[in-house]
């Protein structure tokens, strides 16, 4: 039995590692010179700069790719704890480091609204109840049948995840700051909190049980090590591999061709390409990708993200390794980055300042970093950012400056640029779209793409773009419910 993986992200890396563990002869394709996909690498005089995410949780989920065959994680990965996990801060001067410690994240609290400590204990239970029901019992079954929707939805709507996460933080928190707190996570899946579907408070209870966690030599480290694993197990990685095309014989696949012409064949192929392009581009020579691709284009899309990438001849001193500074508007500012049609004049960013935690990823004496403004999508607003990136980028660095690192223009060494545009033409993405479909509830769990084509039924789907949706977490656990679905047809399970 072999199969074929198309793209190299953590997806496409997790369930490649799941095939190959179970004794399927897997190749995994990706058309970049390195693995990684959103999680891709750069390296300039010295700095070292993850592309993507760099939010860990659940280590536990990465650690079961390695007991698959006996091994362990840490013989190709060390994981580094954060802490704080995220500090807030806001244009008012306020301040809020946001921990794991119970006992200080209450006094955080406290300092800003005694009268809330009670409304947070009662959120943080009903962030368990929805971790335990939208994580641990349906975060990896593949919803390919109505059916298993309709028997999950009583538990759901005793939840009340038709609630929206910030209108859930809102019924148990009165102060706007720690709404704000509480409340933002959506924003790390793609989803806007005001119509983000409150199950994904789940997330606040993830980071609580499990903690959060950066890889030792940065988040490419941890791609490296997924790579060195499947190798082991005998898996086939090939870069520089653009996939072209899926070739489709009557309702089945029997392989990919390249853009250089070479044909693979295999019994099954997955994509952890994105969703729109898998059916678009790679399957537009076939009735069920047209027709698919026609209803992906119907859908609501995640918000893009304008990066900034910076490495200083200086580490700012009193840095937390990740930052999110919000700015005067909170809710409005959201309307106009997932509604809106232009780009705001106003922005929040978030701060990663990897060196923080592991100071290899900077020359000694130095600082990497990377800063990024959410923003719409092309779909949306349609910026010329070749024109505008670099003054954007300008007002995003002058704000940092200002209100976190004194003198940041004069130690700028190394700087570039990764906007909206970069991500539709390096990744493919719809629209430029950085978490693929919105995580909105009726675009979740049996309502978002299957992890399984139904017409085409050895074509399966892995990643941000399908069940459960993006992040670390989401796309791993992606691939352990599409595993499952090609083990059971391969009669492997």
């Amino acid at each position: 039995m072999r199969a074929i993986v198309i793209g190299a992200g953590f997806g496409g890396l997790a369930l490649a590692i799941r095939l190959q563990s179970a004794g399927i002869a897997t190749t995994l394709l990706e058309g970049r010179d390195k693995p990684g996909g959103r999680a891709y690498v750069w390296r300039e005089q010295g700095h070292v700069f993850d592309a993507g995410p760099t939010v860990i949780t659940d280590p536990d989920a990465l650690r079961e790719l390695w007991s698959l065959s006996g091994q362990v994680m840490e013989q190709d990965v060390t994981l580094l704890p954060v802490s704080p996990f995220y500090r807030l801060l806001w244009s008012d001067g306020r301040r809020f480091d946001y921990t794991n410690d119970a006992a200080a994240l209450e006094r955080e609290i406290a300092a800003f609204n005694p009268a809330d400590l009670d409304g947070y204990r009662r959120f943080h239970d009903y962030a368990e109840r929805v971790y335990e029901e939208g994580y641990l019992r349906l975060g990896t079954v593949p919803f390919l049948k109505l059916g298993q929707m309709l028997r999950a939805a009583p538990a759901l709507v005793k939840l009340e995840a038709y609630r929206s996460v910030h209108g859930i933080v809102a019924r148990f928190i009165k102060d706007p700051h720690l709404r704000q707190a509480f409340s933002f996570h959506t924003l790390l899946v793609g989803g806007n909190p005001f119509s983000t579907s409150s199950i994904y408070a789940l997330i606040h209870a993830l980071e609580r049980r499990g903690g959060v966690w950066f890889a030792q030599g940065g988040t490419n480290a941890l791609v490296s090590g997924m790579v060195a694993l499947f190798e082991r197990l005998g898996g086939v990685l090939l870069l520089n591999a653009r996939v072209a095309r899926v070739e489709v014989e009557g309702p089945r696949a029997v392989g990919v061709t390249l853009a250089d012409g070479t044909r693979i064949d295999a019994d099954m192929v997955a994509s952890n390409a994105d969703v729109m392009h898998s059916y678009r581009d790679l399957l537009g020579g076939t009735r069920r990708g047209r027709t698919k691709a026609a209803l992906l284009g119907r859908q609501r899309w995640s918000m893009s993200l304008f990066v900034v990438h910076f490495g200083l001849s200086k580490p700012p001193e009193g840095l937390a390794h990740h930052t999110v500074l919000f700015g005067p508007r909170y809710r409005e500012l959201l309307n106009e980055i997932f509604r809106g049609a232009t780009l705001a004049k106003d922005f929040s960013l978030y701060l990663h300042s990897p060196s923080v935690t592991d100071p290899s990823l900077a020359p000694p004496g130095m600082s990497t970093h990377y800063v990024l403004a959410p923003v719409p999508h092309l779909g949306r607003a349609a910026v010329d950012w070749a024109a505008e990136g670099e003054a954007y980028a300008d007002r995003i660095l002058s704000s940092l400056e200002e209100r976190l690192i004194p003198g940041l223009r004069a130690n700028l060494r190394v700087k570039r640029i990764f906007s909206p545009a970069d991500f539709a033409s390096e990744l493919n993405a719809h629209h430029g779209s950085a978490f693929s479909v919105e995580p909105i509830l009726t675009q979740s769990a049996w309502f978002r793409p299957h992890n399984r084509d139904r017409a085409i039924r050895n074509f399966y789907i892995v990643g941000a773009g399908t069940h459960p949706g993006a992040g670390i977490p989401g796309v791993v656990g992606s691939a352990k419910a599409t595993a499952g679905v090609m083990l059971a047809d391969a009669g492997a399970a």
